[in-house]
């Protein structure tokens, strides 16, 4: 006699009726363990009242109720293929279109790299420009601060010391901002704790 139970899967092929290389050495277990033989008979009752219930058909939109309470989370990739897949036009001709136009853009911007890899003192000098034109306009809107804040002579002045100055004057006022900011919250807080 074999010592070990049935396991709830062995028992559920005997209920199944499955028939297979391991199942006659389950059913011999079987006749011969009153254990497992009384959990055989009580799950063969419970399969047979399943099956006996009659069977019903959902409702028409059951599944649509249930999915949408199902929260369904794609992969980067799947979600990025879609998302391509709806820019690509659906008619061939104006696939071709924007296939030519993507090409056209593709070969222009190639062009235009390499032309300026070859052209270093070209690119050298749209960069440099760019940094000048950049810091002439932020020392401008800071002078056009100050001078809304401090006055025009101050302005002046500041213009005069240059860029040393008017980052030392922006410094104050920032650090003055961010003091009546914080201030300010704290006078909030003192309200609504008094209203408690």
């Amino acid at each position: 006699m074999n010592h070990r139970h049935l396991l709830p899967n062995e028992i559920d092929l005997l209920v199944d009726g499955d028939a297979g290389f391991g199942v006659a050495p389950l059913r011999a277990h079987l006749s011969e363990c009153d254990d497992c033989r009384a959990r055989f008979d009580e799950l063969r009752i419970v399969a047979e009242a399943v099956d006996s219930l009659p069977h019903f058909t959902p409702k028409l939109r059951f599944a649509d109720g249930i999915m949408q309470n199902v929260q369904i989370v794609e992969p980067w990739h799947v979600a990025l293929s879609e998302s391509v897949k709806r820019l690509v036009p659906s008619s061939a001709p104006m696939r071709l279109l924007a296939g030519a136009g993507a090409g056209l853009a593709a070969v222009t911007i190639s062009g235009s790299a390499a032309w300026l890899a070859f052209r270093g003192d070209l690119a050298g000098w749209v960069v440099n420009l760019f940094i000048d034109r950049t810091r002439q306009g932020i020392v401008a809107g800071a002078g056009e601060v100050a001078a809304g804040a401090l006055g025009s002579e101050a302005a002046t002045t500041l213009a005069a010391g240059g860029l040393p100055t008017l980052a030392i004057v922006g410094s104050v006022l920032t650090l003055a901002a961010v003091g009546a900011v914080l201030a300010f919250r704290r006078l909030a807080a003192t309200a609504a704790a008094n209203r408690s």
